[in-house]
């Protein structure tokens, strides 16, 4: 491209917004499409950027402060409450991925350093689609979430050490093998950046937070992060570890999420460039021309990690089958740490271009995979029936008056205020675990699935006067609303649910649905207009007139959810409604009026009686 370097960057943010929507709409994730976009534009590409080096020297900017960011986020206390499964799982998948790359990557003719880079790169996941798909799926409180989670968190340390040792190991494999006075510069560095930072950093922003103006403590922030940078590259090491070591110094400092907020946007732009110029530097034709080869690196990286993954769920991880089939599923793609330990390893010479454009190109396409793995294991686990580990227990007819199906943290509730009134009840529980631990507390809480029309009959759910279905999983409890509605029609169900769309569903099934954070958000809501100075006896009102107008709403809205532009009137109606409403109560609106007019025509007919 001609132009200078506004074009430039209004080309490279136009490429953004245009690609990374995209691919983020087809489930490929942000990193694919700026990795596209920049593919696009270099000179491989439409021919925008003829030379991607100057921009990938400055987009590596990036990377040092997500590199900060992860120092921030990785507290002491953090780590010591999940040190088994980051380092036990963490540990092992990352080690047993790096060796059997690592070999294969000797067998095929590279040197152990190289290996060693390669094996590494390629054993860490990504973090962003890996969260995404997890967040998306609502499984980030799943086993198979909070241990992928905690692998991940173990990548993102492990990351660390291999940025900082790259350049190194490019010495030590080169001509001029690494001397003693290098390791003693290096330990040196590392040693002026934690001892410095420890005793420093918090007494500098103490005095820049009491100037209170925010673009000094911004600057601050980026001083920090590209000091510690320049100093760690400086002495032949990563210049990501200088931030890194500073973001673990703030951890737990007072400042930490405020650091985060200030550098939280440049680092996402100026990363998003940075994989946009490791697309540039990708020649397209070399990939192109090896399509058998790349794909096949791509599948046999999956099958790899997918394998050691699900033998790390099941040992170390203690998931059972199914759980780790997930978990391979959702961390078996390559990740956006092997784009950066790549390019180091290119510019330390420990990889040739060529390599480096395969591995890349193999990472991408394992990305694009994943979602597509994922949803072919979903599929293949809801076609197998799941095994009991144990069988369901015999549930006693003890005549309960009221049947709880789930018994988490919100069916514990209700159980609890029947229990206050001596109220017989009986709980079914689809987890064993939670049956388990809920059982050393006296509660009489059964395992067994409340979907199985054997195991209502057992227990007597014909003589139960209520029916509780306390189930977090949607699809868990319709299935459980429609079993119990088909074998006791006229029976009495409430229902928890998730949001208005399961509410209505629920509704539909002749359940009372009561939506799980509903009434306690109106609690909140209260207090805090109390805190405002608002009268309680006003709050309360405002609050109840609130539920009654939302509780008359969400049974109109039942009618009318499938048609989305009626959906969103009879919204807008409601809350001109609503206003209404509180302004009669305050004197005002256009409902106060006609009251008055009302009151008004009412007086005259008197008079004139």
């Amino acid at each position: 491209m001609h132009g200078g370097g506004l074009e430039l960057a209004l080309v490279f943010l136009l490429a953004a917004v245009i690609a990374v929507p995209v691919f983020r709409r087809f489930g490929l994730g942000a990193v694919l499409g700026y990795l596209a976009a920049g593919v696009t534009l270099g000179p491989y590409g439409l021919r925008f950027v003829a030379n991607a080096e100057p921009v990938l020297t400055a987009a590596e900017i990036g990377v040092v402060m997500l590199l900060f960011v992860i120092g921030l986020e990785l507290s002491p206390a953090r780590l010591r409450v999940m040190r088994k499964p980051i380092f036990g799982a963490g540990g092992a998948q990352v080690a047993l991925s790096a060796l059997a790359i690592g070999a294969a990557a000797m067998i095929a003719g590279a040197s152990w350093q190289a290996a060693l880079v390669i094996g590494m790169g390629l054993a860490f996941s990504s973090t962003a689609i890996g969260l995404q798909l997890l967040s998306e799926r609502k499984a980030m409180t799943t086993d198979h979430g909070r241990l992928g989670f905690a692998i991940l968190l173990f990548q993102d340390l492990a990351a660390i050490p291999l940025l900082a040792a790259i350049p190194l190991l490019g010495r030590a494999g080169a001509a001029d093998n690494l001397g003693w006075d290098e390791v003693a510069k290096a330990l040196g560095a590392i040693a002026v950046v934690v001892i410095g930072g420890r005793f420093a950093l918090r007494q500098v922003f103490r005095v820049i937070a009491r100037v209170q103006m925010p673009e000094v403590f911004t600057g601050a922030a980026l001083l920090v992060v590209l000091g510690t940078a320049w100093i760690m590259q400086g002495a032949g090491l990563s210049a990501g570890l200088g931030a890194f070591l500073a973001g673990v110094l703030l951890a737990d400092s007072e400042f930490r999420h405020e650091l985060e907020a200030q550098i939280d946007p440049f680092k996402g732009l100026l990363l998003g460039l940075f994989f946009m110029a490791v697309g540039m530097s990708i020649d397209l034709d070399r990939v192109l021309s090896e399509p058998v080869l790349i794909t096949g690196l791509a599948i046999a990286l999956l099958m790899v990690k997918f394998s050691i993954l699900y033998f790390v769920g099941r040992i170390p991880g203690g998931l059972d089958t199914r759980e780790s089939l997930r978990l391979g599923a959702v961390l078996a793609l390559g990740g956006e740490f092997a784009f950066v330990i790549f390019n180091e390893a290119v510019k330390s010479g420990l990889i040739d271009d060529p390599t480096r454009d395969r591995l890349v190109a193999a990472v991408g396409i394992s990305m694009a995979l994943t979602p597509l793995l994922v949803i072919a294991i979903a599929r293949l686990l809801s076609a197998t029936p799941r095994k009991q580990e144990r069988a369901f227990d015999t549930i006693p007819n003890d005549q309960p008056e009221v049947l709880i199906a789930g018994f988490g943290r919100f069916g514990q509730i209700v159980a609890r205020l029947l229990l206050a009134q001596h109220t017989r009840f009986i709980a079914i529980e689809h987890s064993a675990d939670q049956v388990d631990f809920v059982r050393r507390f006296g509660n009489p809480v059964y395992y067994g699935d409340p979907a199985k029309p054997e195991l209502l009959r057992s227990c007597g759910a014909d003589q139960v006067k209520v029916f509780v279905v306390a189930i977090d999983g949607v699809e868990e409890s319709l299935r459980t609303v429609e079993t119990m509605r088909r074998m006791y029609p006229d029976a009495t169900i409430f229902a928890r649910a998730r949001d208005r769309r399961h509410a209505w569903e629920l509704m539909d099934l002749g359940a009372r649905a009561i939506r799980e954070t509903f009434y306690s958000s109106l609690k909140m809501g209260e207090k805090v207009l109390v805190e405002l100075g608002i009268a309680e006896d006003v709050a309360r009102s405002h609050a109840e007139q609130f539920r009654d107008h939302d509780l008359r709403l969400l049974h109109a809205q039942s009618l009318i959810r499938d048609d989305e532009d009626a959906l969103l009137q009879s919204t807008q109606d409601a809350r001109r409604e609503l206003e209404e409403l509180f302004n009669a109560d305050s004197g005002t609106g256009v409902l106060n009026e006609i009251a008055d007019a009302t009151r008004k025509d009412m007086a005259s007919v008197d008079e004139e009686e």
